[in-house]
């Protein structure tokens, strides 16, 4: 499977010459949605879920299916009715040639006095997983993790614990559009001291095989 890191917390994946995308948001390249035979969005928070790159994505490809949490899957379907799917957790679907699991419920706390979202994350083909907003732990092992980097929700000690809990073979960076490349630097220095697996980032348009 060959992933392709997109800006911010965008990711593709193709094999056998088929496309599937998670969370073309505000943040990601126009165009980061065409081509996919399916897509996948985790929650409706803008930069995960920018409905003009959905579009895109569903209008360049007809046969072009989307999976998404209610929250999302609503404020679409009617655009493109019999292609839009409501997930949740436990589900699980094979979709252009991927085999997806779904996983988790809530997005993580921001703060208290701010409501929880639906969000689910995506186990793709057993091996690559994408949490989307959440420090969602799947119940089988991972080989591939995409590690939501910084964000309003989280610090720098949960991120190293939970690549620690989930003790993939390698992780990657996704959610790291809001760091400058200093922060960037400290943050790849604790997780590849502190994190105990194989860390990387990927620069937006690198593809690595997984």
């Amino acid at each position: 499977m060959r992933l392709t890191k997109k800006t911010h917390a965008c990711v593709r994946l193709e094999k056998d010459g088929r496309t599937l995308v998670i969370d073309p948001g505000m943040f990601t390249e126009a165009d980061a949605a065409v081509g996919a035979d399916a897509l996948f969005v985790t929650h409706e928070h803008p930069d995960h879920f920018a409905e003009d790159r959905l579009r895109a994505g569903l209008e360049a490809n007809p046969a072009a299916e989307l999976w998404a949490p209610r929250s999302v899957a609503d404020q679409i379907s009617a655009a493109f009715p019999g292609r839009v799917h409501t997930v949740g957790h436990g589900d699980a679907y094979t979709v252009a040639g991927f085999d997806v699991r779904v996983h988790g419920e809530l997005h993580a706390v921001i703060h208290p006095d701010l409501p929880r979202v639906t969000n689910v994350g995506y186990l793709v083909d057993g091996s690559l997983f994408h949490p989307g907003d959440a420090l969602t732990v799947p119940d089988q092992p991972v080989d591939t993790l995409l590690l939501p980097l910084q964000a309003p929700w989280s610090k720098a000690s949960e991120v190293i614990d939970y690549l620690r809990e989930v003790k993939p073979v390698r992780a990657y960076d996704i959610h790291d559009v809001l760091l400058a490349e200093p922060g960037l630097g400290l943050y790849g220095s604790l997780l590849g001291s502190l994190g105990g697996t194989d860390h990387s980032r990927l620069a937006p348009g690198a593809s690595v095989d997984v």
